[in-house]
């Protein structure tokens, strides 16, 4: 990763970082990381340990991570709002120290923490010399798993320099879309704009404030602000981009987006912890359809589930058996409709509903439901059922108070004027709880 501390010396007046108004330059950044691998020695840090590094986006944190990765360390970054609780996760990928950041994410205290790893895998590629990440699955399907990356391979992706940008990393930097973000930002010698909190109203003002061009979201950010008001309080007219992955995007919002900013290019994203982020393209901005792929990917669709060959793909599970076939092909587990060269993704077979074994998909749904007034969010997902095997379940989120009967009514009503009869809910939920994570996805469950 040399070439990145020679790519940041080149720029060196540019300003790489506006964090809590403060902003710092990339001849800073380099001078930074090069204190940081003097310190990590310094502290007893060795080639091939394994370092917890616990913070939120900051030059500083950035600064760190790659200061490791310089020194041949495994990085496990953590965050408040990790997937999973810190003592599961360091029972899977083990420890020799941990750093901490403060809570502006200036001062790091580092200090021994010794904690075993059980992994065949991490012992084998300690051997090779290289500087590792690890990061954790969500667990959402059953017990989460570590992975681990050549923190080299990570980064080779965008040994190509590409159009500068101001940006804000939307996902955390514990997530392989965050870091992904962050090297793409910083490596084409673009401006990262941290945010600490990620509320709509935070991130308008940010976008106000530095003129960010790029936003990278989720679609549960995205319908959330085309639900609200705060498009129109605040001035956004500097972004030019917005991207959009990690779920299925519903049409209702994208619609939205398409109306609320005509000269702003949607652009859908697609990527898994285990295969890297491909290059993507939209059709059009008001179109699912979507091409993927791009130096160092190869896809294909197998019984309509998409496939992905990747260069870029990680070492491997730290507790569990690799998920790659004898070819090096991965079961990405999305279901896809396929059009030529582009395809419409209609969710994760583990999301599918089985209703009398008749397949229903929940982002379909939702799209119709979004569509009803007085709607503000909605989680389409199965409940089990003795005759059918499930039923489609909708937990609304209403702008007004309104009675359940009637809510019910409009959504079957709408749902039947679209979708076929055994889509429409069979249940009616009204909450008003937060129907995304921290991470601004989607939880689909009772």
């Amino acid at each position: 990763m040399d070439w990145l501390i020679d790519r940041f010396r080149s720029a060196s007046g540019k300003c790489a970082f506006v964090h809590e108004g403060r902003e710092v330059t990339y001849e800073e950044v380099a001078h930074t990381i090069a204190a940081f691998q003097a310190r990590a020695v310094s502290a007893g840090v060795r080639q091939g340990d394994s370092v917890v590094v616990k913070g939120d986006y900051s030059p500083e944190v950035f600064c760190f991570i790659v200061a490791l990765a310089l020194n041949c360390c495994i990085v496990i970054p953590l965050t408040k709002s990790s997937v999973i609780e810190e003592s599961v996760a360091l029972g899977v990928s083990g420890c020799n120290w941990n750093a901490e950041f403060s809570l502006a994410g200036v001062d790091v205290n580092i200090t021994p923490r010794t904690i075993p790893s059980s992994s065949a895998l991490l012992s084998k590629f300690r051997e090779c010399k290289a500087p590792g990440l690890v990061l954790f699955s969500s667990g959402s399907t059953g017990k989460p798993k570590g992975i681990l990356h050549n923190f080299n391979v990570v980064a080779e992706k965008f040994r190509k320099q590409r159009v500068a940008v101001v940006a804000i990393p939307f996902l955390m930097i514990d997530h392989f879309g965050g870091i992904n973000t962050i090297l793409a930002i910083t490596s084409s010698l673009g401006t990262v704009v941290t945010v600490a909190d990620r509320s709509l109203s935070k991130i308008c003002s940010a976008i106000e404030r530095y003129k960010v061009e790029l936003l990278p979201a989720t679609p549960s950010f995205l319908t959330l602000l085309m639900a609200s008001d705060l498009r129109t309080n605040f001035d956004l007219s500097s972004l030019k981009r917005i991207t959009y992955g990690t779920e299925v995007m519903p049409q209702t919002t994208l619609d939205r987006l398409v109306q609320a900013f005509p000269n702003v290019a949607l652009q859908q994203t697609y990527g898994l912890s285990e295969v890297g982020v491909l290059r993507s393209q939209s059709r059009d901005d008001g179109s699912l359809w979507v091409r993927v792929g791009g130096e160092g990917f190869q896809t294909k669709i197998v019984n309509g589930v998409l496939w992905v060959k990747s260069e870029f793909a990680m070492v491997g599970y730290l507790n569990a058996p690799s998920e790659f076939d004898a070819d090096g092909w991965f079961n990405t587990q999305d279901q896809v409709e396929v059009d030529g060269e582009y395809f419409r993704i209609l969710g994760r077979v583990t999301d599918l509903i089985n209703v009398g074994g008749q397949k229903v998909y929940p982002a379909e749904v939702e799209s119709v439901i979004l569509g009803i007034e007085n709607v503000q969010d909605v989680a389409v997902f199965g409940e089990a059922h003795n005759l059918l095997g499930q039923i489609v379940v909708a937990k609304i989120v209403l702008n007004q108070a309104e009675a359940v009967e009637s809510v019910k009514k409009r959504v079957r009503i709408a749902c039947l004027a679209k979708l076929a009869s055994f889509k429409v809910p069979a249940k009616v939920l009204l909450t008003d709880e937060v129907l995304h994570s921290a991470r601004q996805k989607k939880i689909r469950r009772e």
